[in-house]
């Protein structure tokens, strides 16, 4: 009787026991019967699936499986109930929150009944898939190197992995190399010498090798390589091998001086960029600064006596700010910040007209011959601009050939493609060469020679911006400048220019239409943030006898123009502190549609505004310039 009871109380103990495992267990615990139905789940299928224990009893296993898993499983399940006991299955379970689970299962059959309990192995098979797939890549990474050699060796020094890059550089097929000693790849002097075995002990020794040296392709052909032999070690220490990583450099130094020219254009361009925005800074104050004494020279002229000395140290004053006016235009040239009047221009035609003139200019001594195909493409540019290039191009050679000498001028159509040596975009472009046999110039001569203010003329025979003008207009029409010259043979100086993409146009007479009539005094409100012009401007509109509010920046000219309904035309600055004109324009525009505007600036670009068309004249400009901008565009406004 003890004993039965004792029985009892240790099946009583064990199913307890067994109980709190199946309510503790991490893993999933499960029955199943031969129909797929879930009997029973254990608490931990909350825990990693999410989904209510009441939820999955009763239910088919397929409800909760992936649908590529349920063929498979439901095989599984089969064999587990013909008493073949499943082991390391694996399946996936879908979460409640629409994720996956990998589970590996194992099961016993009872009663009819499948037994099976799973561990959530989702995260160990992701780390595994990770890594095989980081091998993978490295594999792949490694293998797909075409500029390395990067192969093993054993811890004798015979290869056992060859890449793609050791293939190439070397010659050599897979199946011939490994298992080979890798002294194959040295000369026969280093061999001699014992080199290959010194390396591997350097490399066992001190954990790298690395050095520059000959080594020997499979068809016996030198070529410099550069080495680096690393020692692989087990988790103990111990030198299981080597890798090997040789780089083919035998076109190193080549690669090495066109890097120092790679750096040294970069460098230039860096440099010219600066000098540029300097340039033109100091371009756009010179411009204001000339264009108050010219104004205010012109208006003194008005008011001061006939006496003929005075008129003549006022014209010479004159002279002198407008020979100041062209060299700013120069350094706007060189900036790339001039206006251009782009259009479709014929070079051939162009030099045809200016011909004559510049050979009597430069004299018998220099005779001009142009050579240009019968259809040469029309150039992207403006004419004015382009004549007044090629004349300091043509000047330029006459200088350099102080004995006189032929001067050549010629042309051709180009098509420059992606990477060319030019810098240019790829397109279809116009190349005109001038060439003389003068002097010619040194590298650094040349190298300098587009720099503004520089010159190898004498004091006072030139300002150094002729060059400086013509490489600006070419980079700012979307070309190029660049010039060739040897010391004793001559310079080509050579000029880039896109092809236009319409029909050759030639100039149109000037029409002599009447100027319609403009209101005899306007209202006038003129804007500028420097006093020097904002004065001068307003006396000189006084002087042509209209009423002149001035206003000194974009915010007071909006104040001023809201309080002041009467105003009649607007003439404004561009470039102004907070507000520029354009800025100040666009207020306007939404006040009082198509007022009548003038912008005055010395930059040619940034000047444009959205859906309407702006009056545009440059600093300096006299009361002339002034009095023709206003009679165009009233007259525009009252037509």
């Amino acid at each position: 009787m003890g004993n039965a009871l004792a029985h009892v109380v240790a099946l009583s103990n064990e199913r307890r026991r067994a109980d709190r495992l199946w309510s503790v267990s991490r893993d999933l615990m499960l029955i199943i019967d031969s129909d797929g139905i879930f009997r029973s789940v254990s608490p931990s299928w909350t825990r990693i699936l999410g989904h209510p224990v009441e939820e999955a009893i009763g239910r088919h296993f397929s409800d909760f499986m992936h649908p590529d898993d349920i063929a498979s499983s439901t095989e599984a399940l089969r064999h587990a109930l013909n008493d073949r006991e499943l082991t390391n299955y694996e399946n996936r379970l879908r979460a409640v929150d629409g994720t996956y689970h990998r589970l590996q299962w194992h099961t016993t059959k009872d009663d009819g009944l499948v037994y099976a309990y799973g561990r959530d192995v989702t995260e160990r098979r992701e780390v595994e898939e990770a890594l095989t797939e980081s091998r993978e890549q490295f594999r792949r990474l490694v293998q797909g190197v075409t500029d390395y050699a990067i192969y093993m060796l054993d811890p004798e020094g015979h290869v056992s992995s060859w890449n793609e890059g050791a293939r190439r550089i070397t010659g050599y097929e897979p199946n011939e190399i490994i298992g080979q000693h890798y002294a194959c790849f040295y000369t026969d002097e280093d061999r001699e010498r014992e080199e290959p075995c010194k390396a591997l002990e350097i490399a066992r020794m001190e954990g790298r090798f690395l050095a520059d040296g000959w080594r020997v392709r499979k068809d016996g052909e030198r070529f410099r390589a550069s080495v680096v032999i690393d020692a692989i070690r087990d988790d103990d220490g111990r030198p299981i091998g080597f890798a090997s990583v040789t780089r083919d450099i035998t076109e190193r130094e080549e690669s090495q001086r066109q890097l120092e020219r790679a750096r040294e254009a970069l460098f230039h361009s860096q440099k010219m960029e600066a000098i540029g925005q300097l340039t033109g800074g100091i371009a756009h104050d010179f411009n204001n600064l000339l264009m108050a004494v010219m104004s205010s020279l012109e208006l003194l002229r008005k008011r001061l006596p006939a006496d003929p000395v005075s008129e003549r140290l006022l014209h010479n004053a004159l002279e002198g700010a407008q020979r100041g006016a062209t060299l700013t235009q120069r350094m706007l040239a060189f900036a790339r910040r001039q206006e251009l009047n782009v259009d479709s221009v014929d070079v051939a035609e162009l030099l045809s007209g200016m011909n004559d003139l510049v050979q009597r200019s430069i004299g018998p001594e220099w005779p001009i011959t142009t050579r240009f195909p019968l259809r040469l493409p029309a150039v992207h540019a403006d004419a004015n601009q382009l004549e007044m290039a090629l004349l300091n191009l043509i000047v330029n050679a006459r200088d350099a050939t102080p004995a006189g000498g032929p001067i050549v001028i010629k042309g051709s159509c180009e098509n420059v493609k992606a990477g060319s040596a030019t810098g240019l975009a790829p397109g279809s472009y116009v190349r005109i060469e001038v060439r003389d046999k003068g002097t010619g110039m040194d590298s650094e001569t040349v190298r300098r020679a587009t720099e503004p203010f520089f010159t190898t003329k004498g004091v006072g025979k030139g300002t150094g911006l002729g060059l400086s003008m013509v490489h600006g207009m070419a980079q700012q029409l979307g070309g190029t400048f660049e010039l060739v010259s040897d010391v004793g043979q001559g310079t080509s100086a050579i000029l880039w220019l896109p092809v236009s993409d319409c029909e050759k146009t030639k100039p149109a007479a000037p029409a002599h239409e009447e100027t319609p009539p403009v209101k005899s005094r306007l209202t006038i409100l003129a804007v500028d943030d420097d006093p020097l012009i904002r004065m001068n401007t307003a006396a000189m509109l006084e002087d042509l006898g209209h009423d002149v509010i001035e206003a000194h920046s974009g915010s007071d000219a909006l104040r001023k123009f809201k309080s002041r309904p009467d105003i009649d035309l607007l003439i404004t600055d561009q470039a102004m502190p907070n507000m520029t004109g354009i800025q100040l324009i666009a207020e306007i525009e939404v006040l009082r549609p198509n007022m009548p505007i003038i912008i005055a600036s010395g930059y040619g670009d940034g000047l444009e505004v959205p859906g309407r068309e702006i009056e545009r004249i440059g600093k300096p400009y006299d009361q002339r310039r002034l009095a023709e901008a206003i009679a165009k565009v009233m007259g525009a406004q009252v037509g």
